[in-house]
């Protein structure tokens, strides 16, 4: 079983409300037991051929219980259709435990790990200059490369000497989360971060240590963001928290259980 198959076998059901696929972010919308939870992932876009649509029956996606819309968005080989699974099972799925929670960026994590440590990190985040002095080395793996960068396609040398590695939850959506995390030494930490990132224990079953992910507290305000294209800066301040939530026997020193 594929870890997305895993994701989804053990997702609860749900009632698909509403899906918005911004320019940037998209957004869906699910109810259980009556009550309402929305759910994130980046906009992982294609260029556009004419007459081959990006997502197949838009406007008809809500007749969809949420395991199916799950199911159809991975069969097909549709970025657009991808994104919009990861949403639908971040809406899914139930919020983590309180007592496994902390309110804490992927920023602020990184720094406190990875001090003195040796840290990949797959994909290009903003906080990416500012980290750097606070990490011992920091490797920073992205498709396009910019400045200091390294090419994604040196995971395999990289990824294996890291004394921690992060991974952007956009792995996920692109299909490439479970090949990465076979690179990962035993000894390393493991993070999955963004607010695509599924905050479901059935990662940790995949090596990973910690979740840093985002929890959507004001549902129409970030609809409204996401409709109107906004970054995630703009979607954070209409109604995001950020969250971390670790494994359980998680001790925070590298190596340890």
């Amino acid at each position: 079983m594929s870890l997305v198959e895993d994701l989804i076998t053990q997702v609860p059901e749900g009632e698909i409300e509403c899906v918005q696929v911004g320019l940037n972010w998209t957004a869906v919308v699910a109810i259980q037991g009556g009550v309402r939870k929305c759910g994130l992932a980046s906009t992982l876009s294609e260029p556009h051929q004419r007459g081959q649509p990006a997502v197949p029956e838009a406007g008809d996606l809500t007749r969809y219980t949420g395991r199916e819309l799950i199911k159809r968005a991975f069969v097909e080989d549709k970025p657009v259709l991808a994104s919009i699974g990861v949403a639908t099972l971040n809406a899914l799925l139930p919020d983590p435990p309180l007592d496994r929670v902390e309110e804490e960026p992927a920023e602020s994590l990184l720094a406190r790990y990875g001090a003195n440590r040796t840290v990949a990190l797959i994909g290009h985040f903003p906080f990416v200059p500012h980290l750097r002095d606070q990490v011992g080395e920091l490797q920073v793996l992205e498709l396009r490369p910019l400045h200091g960068d390294l090419p994604a396609d040196t995971a395999s040398d990289v990824l294996p000497q890291a004394d921690i590695v992060a991974i952007t939850s956009m792995a996920l959506i692109n299909r490439t989360l479970e090949s990465l995390l076979e690179l990962c030494a035993p000894k390393a930490l493991v993070l999955v971060l963004g607010p695509s990132t599924p905050m479901s224990p059935v990662l940790f079953e995949y090596g990973i240590d910690i979740l840093a992910g985002a929890q959507v507290i004001d549902i129409e305000g970030v609809l409204r963001s996401v409709c109107q294209g906004g970054n995630f800066r703009q979607v954070h301040r209409a109604g995001v928290k950020l969250v971390a939530q670790k494994r359980e026997g998680f001790e925070g020193v590298i190596g340890v259980e």
